[in-house]
């Protein structure tokens, strides 16, 4: 039996494509309710609003905790660029709190309400940012027991802080995150032109991220048009170019002006992410291909999106060895499981190797995961008659 084109299987994975396709990278943080322990902390007595007494749990008090500290590369000097911070807690997903400023000092309020941006570049929602903490703000100190912070940016890795045991009324200063470069990684979320840019070019490419910050694309798109026109090099202020026409469905000039960044800086990742995805939209599944394979030279560690897109794309080509090969290497790096999605493309890659056992648990594992997705019916189905299928292999004889 083959899983084909005909059970909607491009339907659905364009779907899925135009899910991700508002991001640069993949999404990050997720609901989360870290796992607590019974007993952990103590209960106090204290003086009630009108002095009388009333017995009260700090631990069990959601309220904002302010933590700061630093972060470093392992030979002391900063990060190359902006560094998320994230609390990342057992059988959750990661949160991002805040990030580092130019010398990699970091203070964020675990828990706070709203959107966390460090600038135009990403676009994350209320809902992509949940975590322990809930409208209104706040965490509790027992919710923290299973909790560590580290730090996040493509091509380091990051040693934690664990937060267990941590109070209210602790220093705040939780000291330093060490950031460890990976070997073999040659492309960034940063470049190195934006360090190179003359001054009047980059007083233009700030005054462009304060424009779209403050929803102003007109005035967005003639300041990173000026920082271009003075530096012709300048790979972060053409992706910012690309995002603003791209917003306003200009999707032609978006992309020259993302081929214009790669042009300028062939090793920041970003604008190989837009490229491929406005490809994806339009299955041109070759380039989808090509694009995310050299993503993948560049950092094969930090970009899971990427894998999946690649699996896609060969899958639609049916280059059915390197799709799965990318598959894998989508839900290996997938720790976060923000794209559960990348289960459902590995079964139906191994279904069409007749790997129908191998399919079926992919298919199980994306329905743990995702059970209210929209498609669960189609895939129940479709695992049915994998399951049916596999068992009527195993009683045929050889």
């Amino acid at each position: 039996m083959h899983f084909s084109r005909g059970l909607g299987i491009a339907a659905g994975i364009i779907a899925a494509a135009t899910q991700l396709a508002g991001q640069a990278k993949p999404p990050i943080g997720g609901t989360s309710t870290g796992t607590t322990s019974p007993g952990i902390g103590s209960s106090t007595i204290s003086r009630g609003p009108l002095g009388g007494t009333s017995t009260t749990a700090p631990d069990d008090q959601r309220r904002p905790m302010v933590l700061s500290g630093k972060v470093t590369l392992d030979d002391g000097s900063p990060p190359p660029g902006p560094v998320t911070i994230e609390r990342v807690c057992a059988n959750g997903r990661p949160r991002a709190e805040g990030y580092t400023d130019s010398k990699g000092r970091f203070s964020i309020t675990l828990g706070q309400e709203g959107d966390v941006m460090p600038d135009a570049s990403e676009s994350p929602t209320k809902s992509q940012m949940g975590g322990l903490g809930t409208p209104g703000g706040g965490v509790r100190e027992r919710d923290l027991q299973t909790c560590d912070l580290r730090a996040t940016i493509p091509g380091f890795r990051s040693e934690t802080i664990s937060l267990s045991g941590h109070r209210y009324m602790d220093n705040p200063d939780v000291g330093t995150m060490i950031l460890h470069r990976l070997a073999n990684v040659e492309g960034f979320t940063t470049s190195a032109t934006l360090a190179m840019a003359p001054k009047d070019a980059r007083k233009a490419y700030d005054k462009g991220l304060e424009d779209v910050k403050k929803s102003k694309p007109d005035d967005a798109q003639k300041e990173f048009q000026k920082a271009v026109d003075l530096y012709p090099k300048f790979a972060p202020a053409w992706y910012e170019l690309g995002r603003v026409y791209e917003s306003r469905d200009h999707v032609d000039k978006a992309r020259e002006a993302y081929q214009q960044a790669v042009s300028a800086d062939p090793k920041y990742i970003n604008p190989y992410e837009r490229l491929y995805l406005l490809d994806g939209r339009e299955a041109k599944w070759q380039q989808v291909a090509d694009t995310t394979d050299k993503v993948l030279h560049l950092n094969p560690y930090d970009f899971p999106a990427a894998y999946y897109y690649n699996a896609v794309a060969n899958l639609q080509l049916g280059n059915l060895d390197p799709a799965e090969k990318s598959a894998r290497g989508a839900v290996k790096l997938d720790t976060a499981h923000t794209n559960p999605r990348s289960n459902y493309i590995l079964g139906i890659i191994l279904a069409q190797k007749q790997d129908l056992k191998g399919a079926a648990e992919c298919l199980r594992a994306y329905l743990q995961l995702a059970p209210d997705a929209k498609d669960s019916d189609k895939v129940k189905q479709q695992l049915a008659e994998m399951e049916k299928s596999a068992e009527a292999k195993a009683q045929t004889p050889k």
